[in-house]
């Protein structure tokens, strides 16, 4: 059985994961509308991991004999510049969601419950790749400059 703390923990950090899916679909809807359809698939495939990522925690709640809740989601951004800025703005974010995962791990560490650090570590490794993905993006824009930058975008349409 998940405590009533850390229920309460994973459902605060399922609607994190389903506002980032939101703010993952809005670059992807900006990026579509700018001419950069390889930038707006890559982002539609991560706002589908993050959806993911809610699901998965929700039916590790469930499992655990607790009950997942779907809080309100705020509103996104939808307001974006250059490809550069939306990317350095993904790892910010990245860097924030990473932040959060490890006080779940810390909350999880507290309540004892093992079963619940084992489950959240392979979320702390994927945010490990996450991030060093978007610094990848980001590192990459900034080399290639506007001349580079279409290139970038068919290469993440790949995705």
């Amino acid at each position: 059985m998940i405590s009533e703390k850390l229920q309460n923990a994973i459902n605060e950090q399922i609607t994190a994961e389903m506002w980032s899916a939101n703010l993952y679909l809005a670059m992807s809807f900006y990026f579509e509308k700018e001419g950069f359809s390889g930038f707006a698939h890559w982002m539609k495939k991560q706002s589908q991991e993050e959806m993911e990522h809610a699901y998965a925690m929700a039916d590790y709640v469930i499992k655990r004999g607790g009950t997942a809740k779907v809080d309100k989601i705020d509103v996104v951004p939808n307001g974006w510049g250059t490809p550069l800025e939306v990317f350095e703005h993904v790892y910010k974010h990245e860097c924030h969601v990473s932040q959060l995962i490890d006080k779940l791990v810390d909350v999880a560490a507290a309540e004892k419950d093992k079963a619940t650090q084992d489950f959240l570590w392979g979320f702390v490794r994927e945010q490990v790749e996450e991030e060093a993905t978007a610094q990848g993006i980001v590192d990459k824009l900034k080399k290639v400059g506007d001349a580079g930058i279409f290139f970038v975008d068919s290469q993440l349409g790949q995705r």
